[in-house]
């Protein structure tokens, strides 16, 4: 039997509360902005070479024929290992204008967790950062999976800024890629 870290008694309690105070008389409004990264790609015939492509957050939502109200903001086609701190200001300034108080942000892998405390102390927002670790075009993608688990933390979390990756919620600040696993995990 393997065991895994759980979430401390405090956090489940703030889980409990955060699910309390859900209006379920409220559809939920999304809001997707749309980074880039490896979610996005799309390989070409040479070994190595692609290019960030159109969204793929849309054909993923369109296939699962989700009954929410969303709207897809694009806002880079970046590889997130091109991602300076000019984007990260230009992403948060995205999330401060929206009118939701829910996002999704699609986001690269390798510099998710800085872009995720780059956007830390924004009010009243819940915002979740995910991504893939495969392209959304492959079969063997995680990008379902993890927009999945995106979509359903931004309805239970409380305000703030959280990672879905790898079937977990992570809180910004407490995680990091670990690049020997090929997954995400608590700092």
């Amino acid at each position: 039997m393997i065991w895994r870290r759980s979430p401390g008694i405090a956090r489940r309690q703030r889980l409990r509360q955060a699910i309390a105070m859900l209006d379920r008389n409220t559809p939920l409004k999304l809001r997707i902005i749309t980074a880039g990264g490896t979610i996005d790609k799309v390989y070409f015939d040479k070994p190595g070479q692609y290019a960030v492509g159109e969204p793929q957050v849309i054909p993923l939502l369109s296939r699962a024929g989700v009954a929410f109200e969303h709207c897809v903001e694009e806002a880079f086609r970046l590889d997130s290992q091109d991602m300076q701190e000019t984007e990260r200001a230009k992403l948060r300034a995205h999330v401060e204008a929206a009118p939701e108080t829910h996002i999704v942000i699609t986001h690269g892998t390798d510099t998710m967790a800085q872009t995720a405390e780059r956007l830390m102390g924004i009010p009243g927002k819940v915002i979740i950062l995910t991504g893939a670790m495969q392209p959304a075009q492959f079969h063997a993608s995680d990008a379902s999976f993890n927009l999945g688990c995106a979509i359903g933390a931004v309805q239970l979390a409380p305000p703030g800024v959280y990672i879905a990756m790898n079937g977990c919620i992570f809180p910004a600040g407490a995680v990091r890629k670990n690049l020997e696993k090929g997954r995400f995990e608590w700092a």
